[in-house]
C-alpha cells in the first residue's frame, strides 16, 4: 500500500508546514522552520482517547529526558486538533506525563506529507520518523494499527543516526548500540563479514 512512498522520502527535506500543538499547558505553533538546527523525531498515531496510543505516548514520556540529552525534540502527531489534546493530557494519567509537544493535524497536511495518512479513515498510520537537524528524513518506521512501538529501541536508532551523522563513512551494524564497532565500507570488507 506505502511501499514507493515510503522508501522515496528517505533522505528527503520535511515540507513545509504549519500546525498548532499542545506542550507544556500552552498552545503553540509550529511550522518546519522550528526543527532546523535540532535533530527531531515525528511520531505519529491514529487517534487521542485510544488503547494502544496512551501506552506509547507514555513510554516516550518515560524516556523523553534521555531524548534531550540527545539534542532531540519530539513531535506527537495525530489527526486530532490540539484542543483534543488538552482534553486528553487532562485526563488522562499516562498523557498527564507527555511534556514534549502534542501536534494538532485535523487537515492531515502534515500527515500526508509523511505519507502515512489512511485515507479511508482520516486517521495517520504509527509512523516513527527520525529527521536531522538540517531537516532531511533519517530513518523511517510504519507499524501496523494492534502493534505499539518502544521507546528504548528508538533511542537506540535515534543514537546510531546521529552517530553515522558525525563519521560519514562508518556504517551500524544490526543490533549496534553506543560505544560497540562500527563498519568502514570497503573492498578490502567485501566477503568478511
Amino acid at each position: 500500500m506505502y511501499g514507493d512512498n515510503i522508501v522515496s522520502i528517505i533522505n528527503t527535506k520535511i515540507k513545509p508546514f504549519y500546525n498548532m500543538a499542545f506542550k507544556s499547558n500552552e498552545f503553540i505553533s509550529i511550522s518546519e522552520k522550528d526543527i532546523i538546527g535540532k535533530w527531531s523525531i515525528f511520531f505519529f498515531y491514529p487517534a487521542d482517547f485510544t488503547f494502544v496510543c496512551p501506552t506509547e505516548l507514555a513510554d516516550l514520556a518515560d524516556n523523553y529526558e534521555e531524548f534531550k540529552k540527545l539534542n532531540v525534540d519530539i513531535y506527537a502527531v495525530s489527526t486530532d486538533t490540539h484542543f483534543s489534546h488538552k482534553a486528553w493530557h487532562n485526563t488522562s494519567e499516562m498523557i498527564s506525563r507527555v511534556q514534549y509537544a502534542m501536534i494538532g493535524d485535523p487537515t492531515g497536511t502534515l500527515t500526508r506529507n509523511f505519507n502515512v495518512m489512511r485515507e479511508i479513515d482520516g486517521l495517520a498510520e504509527r509512523g516513527t520518523f527520525i529527521l536531522d537537524p538540517y531537516g532531511f528524513i533519517q530513518t523511517i518506521e510504519i507499524t501496523a494499527e494492534g502493534i505499539g512501538r518502544d521507546a528504548s529501541d528508538l533511542l537506540r536508532k535515534l543514537k546510531a543516526a546521529q552517530y553515522i551523522h558525525k563519521h560519514p563513512g562508518e556504517v551500524c551494524p544490526a543490533k549496534w548500540k553506543s560505544g560497540h564497532a562500527t563498519l568502514v565500507p570497503s573492498l578490502d570488507l567485501v566477503g568478511k563479514i
